[in-house]
């Protein structure tokens, strides 16, 4: 796995995107001959990516999986303190500079983004390609329009279910062609779904006409929006059927981002094709006005949805401009979903390592978010075991949680920041010792990388780093891989070597079959320090209901602030004695969790007064594309 790039000068003085237009990857297909693919394993796109078949998991079924190493950070302030980069820093050090086999497996972040406020994801000068941050390999315009399918046919369904009798709906969705008539495949599920048990369309009596026909969706119930991969503020609530051929059956609605759709979560999640189809089937996009819940199976747009996805399910491989692989594959939001790359990308890459090598995934916001629901959603989903927990904390952000002024992206950092401080770093520890306990719940050994930025001094470096091994931390260790590539990791890599060696007890934090407010209860006080929880009337109505439809064993999947261990970004260190208000509870049935809100989630960014597009161009010349990073 020791991949060597041409022409690239990653350790000189040279600026992110001189570094990456100066590298020249190999080919990668001759990437994935090295890493022990077949050639019918892969897909080509171009030179620079490519998919990976599912039957390269089949093939290496029996090999003995990897290491399985998570990378997970302290609570951040706004402006994200390095996980990512941490992640591939890591791998390059792993694999380049100590000759360990070794594969990243990272999130396809938004396009969003991209041209809005955060312009290319901070990992892309990682990356030899600028494909990261656009259309990849074109996954999440799969997921667009397998959701906006869905979308159309709720709205459509209801439509035709005012405006027709029961026998002109039974008609037109059982058809006779060429004189017969016989239900399709996806109808026979819905018949039987509703014990009927009859397979001629002739036999069926007018109450089963009406039974099979009649979906009755509550239009207050419904909770799947239509989607984009571009931020838009003015989509957050739209007027939809307002034109005179919908006959005055409008409604109100809004659009979400791409990433935040459930189809997101439900392809991170899926272990196969077939897998992936029963998620798609099993998704509740509404409640009956009989209160019971109404799928996409019952839309009869399964089969469809899964033709939409069946190339998305293929994990995308890529490297880093020190030669590492890398899977590039889903990105599920990390509030009201879990946040993590897929079962499927980790699983392969596991087998390809082999037992001695390290696959290296990111979680996505801090330890009381993303680490929690990695442990407690993905690997229940997916039966791996981690071996080690990567904690990434920054003296920027533990001088945040020490007492430190506000901390604002495009407002230069305040002179606490800047200037030593040992005092309040000290204080801001508690954050950092509060997140290592929460990794050390789930029995696993964790490490701390320091992140270290150039106006952190030694003083303050050698105080986080003993603080953190008072803590609990099995090692803490200073990086400076975002200055120096994977040789600034290096002392991390070999600290997750040691730690790897070490038993990795692990366990859940919840059992499932717990009722849903236990569980809720669980993780507030356990993770984030709460004395209790409170639900709101709409979350006690919601547990009632999802408790009753059969959705009550369901892992949590909790949607709150990634700023706060609490539900109050303002509170900033490792609050403790606050009551935590759950407001809403809603659910992800096909990807498989409950999500309480713990306060108002965005699913739409807006673009700020001068957004990146601005400084984004082609030059028509050359064919390179300026101001991505």
């Amino acid at each position: 796995f020791s991949l060597i790039f041409t022409n690239c000068p990653c350790s000189l003085p040279f600026s992110d995107i001189e570094i990456s237009r100066s590298c020249i990857p190999k080919p990668i297909d001759q990437v994935a001959k090295e890493i022990g693919l077949l050639p019918d394993e892969i897909e080509l796109y171009g030179q620079t990516k490519a998919k990976v078949h599912l039957s390269a998991l089949k093939r290496l079924k029996n090999q003995p999986d990897g290491k399985y190493v998570v990378v997970t950070g302290i609570t951040p302030t706004p402006l994200g303190e390095g996980k990512s980069t941490t992640t591939i820093g890591l791998v390059q050090a792993l694999g380049a500079h100590l000759h360990q086999n070794v594969f990243a497996c990272v999130r396809q972040p938004s396009q969003g983004p991209t041209f809005g406020i955060k312009g290319m994801n901070e990992i892309s000068d990682m990356f030899c390609v600028l494909q990261f941050n656009l259309h990849l390999t074109g996954d999440i315009h799969a997921i667009t329009a397998a959701n906006n399918l869905v979308a159309a046919a709720v709205d459509t369904r209801i439509f035709h279910e005012l405006t027709q009798s029961d026998q002109a709906l039974y008609n037109r969705l059982v058809p006779s062609v060429n004189g017969v008539r016989k239900f399709s495949e996806i109808q026979i599920r819905r018949l039987q779904k509703l014990g009927i048990s009859k397979t001629d369309p002739a036999a069926l009596t007018k109450e089963e006409v009406n039974l099979f026909v009649r979906l009755d969706i509550d239009p207050a119930t419904i909770t799947w929006q239509r989607v984009l991969d571009t931020n838009d503020r003015f989509l957050r609530r739209i007027t939809i059927g307002q034109s005179p051929t919908e006959k005055g059956f409008s409604r109100t609605a809004q659009f979400d981002i791409t990433v935040s759709s459930e189809i997101m979560a439900v392809l991170a999640l899926s272990d196969g094709l077939d897998d992936m189809k029963k998620r798609l089937g099993r998704m509740v996009v509404a409640s009956s006005k009989r209160g019971e819940p109404v799928t996409t199976d019952d839309l009869g747009v399964t089969g469809a949805l899964a033709v939409l996805m069946k190339d998305a399910v293929k994990p995308n491989l890529m490297q880093t401009l020190e030669g590492t692989p890398v899977f590039v594959h889903a990105g599920p939001f990390a509030n009201i979903a879990h946040g993590n790359s897929s079962v499927l990308a980790d699983k392969i890459a596991l087998k390809l390592v082999g037992k001695e090598g390290f696959v290296v995934t990111e979680a996505g916001f801090g330890a009381d978010i993303g680490m929690e629901k990695f442990f407690n959603i993905k690997c229940r989903y997916s039966d791996l075991r981690p071996n080690v927990v990567v904690l990434v904390a920054t003296v920027r952000a533990l001088k945040m949680h020490g007492g430190g002024p506000a901390v604002t992206a495009g407002i230069p950092l305040p002179k606490e920041y800047t200037e030593e401080n040992l005092q309040l770093l000290a204080k801001g520890c508690s954050n950092l010792s509060k997140q290592i306990q929460n990794a050390r719940l789930f029995g696993v050994p964790v490490v701390v990388a320091v992140n270290a930025f150039k106006t952190d001094t030694k003083a303050e470096l050698a105080l986080v780093v003993q603080l953190a091994k008072e803590a609990g931390a099995f090692d803490a260790v200073e990086c400076t891989h975002w200055a120096e590539g994977g040789k600034g990791a290096v002392a991390l890599a070999q600290a997750v070597q040691r730690a790897s060696q070490t038993p990795s007890n692990f366990r859940f934090l919840y059992n499932v079959e717990l009722p849903v407010i236990d569980k809720i209860r669980i993780i507030a006080q356990q993770i984030y320090g709460a004395s209790d929880i409170e639900l709101l009337p709409e979350a006690q109505e919601k547990v009632a209901v999802y408790t009753k439809q059969g959705f009550g064993n369901l892992p949590i999947c909790m949607a709150k602030t990634h700023l706060s261990l609490s539900h109050d970004p303002e509170q900033k260190g490792a609050p403790t004695g606050f009551i935590l208000p759950i407001r809403d509870i809603r659910a992800s049935v096909g990807a498989g969790f409950l999500y309480p809100l713990v306060g108002t989630m965005s699913t739409m960014p807006g673009l700020p007064t001068r957004p990146s597009f601005y400084d984004i161009d082609l030059d028509t010349v050359s064919g390179e594309v300026n101001g991505l990073f």
